[in-house]
């Protein structure tokens, strides 16, 4: 039976979409409906945290650490990224009208209570650990099965 329950694959990790997610699932939330988040592939690199350095990786792990943007901060946007001044552009015009930048927005998700599902299998693909990640309180570690599982149980499911 499907509940008031909002699941979101979140696969991009542009700024703009995962921008799109967080706005989604915090509209969602405010009406109640409980939000389930599965990042994946491409995403996780929203959820690095700059400040923290994981050790132990074999070489291929390096370089995706290198190429992948590390946190919120450093994503591109998905059209018009203009050598990195779009996401500078976005920004400021979200300033301007109040909208909350997307850290803030994380912290509200948590407050709210939604919650981050993190794909293990595209960490190990990637070479992400644990340890290198944002600090969230409603965050997990599972797969594709635990994220299916979700969306069945609930009444909407995106994909981004």
């Amino acid at each position: 039976m499907n509940q008031d329950q909002l699941s979101i694959a979140v696969v991009s990790g542009d700024f703009d979409k995962v921008l799109a997610a967080m706005v989604i699932s915090l509209g969602a939330a405010a009406m109640d409906m409980e939000v389930k988040l599965f990042f994946s592939f491409w995403s996780l690199a929203a959820l690095r945290d700059p400040k923290k350095k994981a050790h132990g990786k074999n070489f291929v792990s390096k370089m995706f650490g290198i190429m992948l943007p590390k946190g919120k901060d450093k994503l591109k946007l998905s059209n018009m990224n203009m050598g990195g001044m779009g996401p500078k552009m976005i920004k400021s015009i979200m300033k301007k009208h109040g909208v909350l930048s997307l850290e803030e927005m994380f912290k509200q998700a948590g407050e709210f209570g939604i919650e981050i599902t993190i794909c293990e299998m595209s960490m190990d693909l990637m070479g992400i650990k644990k340890e290198e990640l944002i600090d969230y309180p409603n965050l997990r570690f599972a797969g594709a099965v635990t994220f299916a599982g979700d969306a069945g149980e609930s009444s909407a499911q995106l994909f981004i």
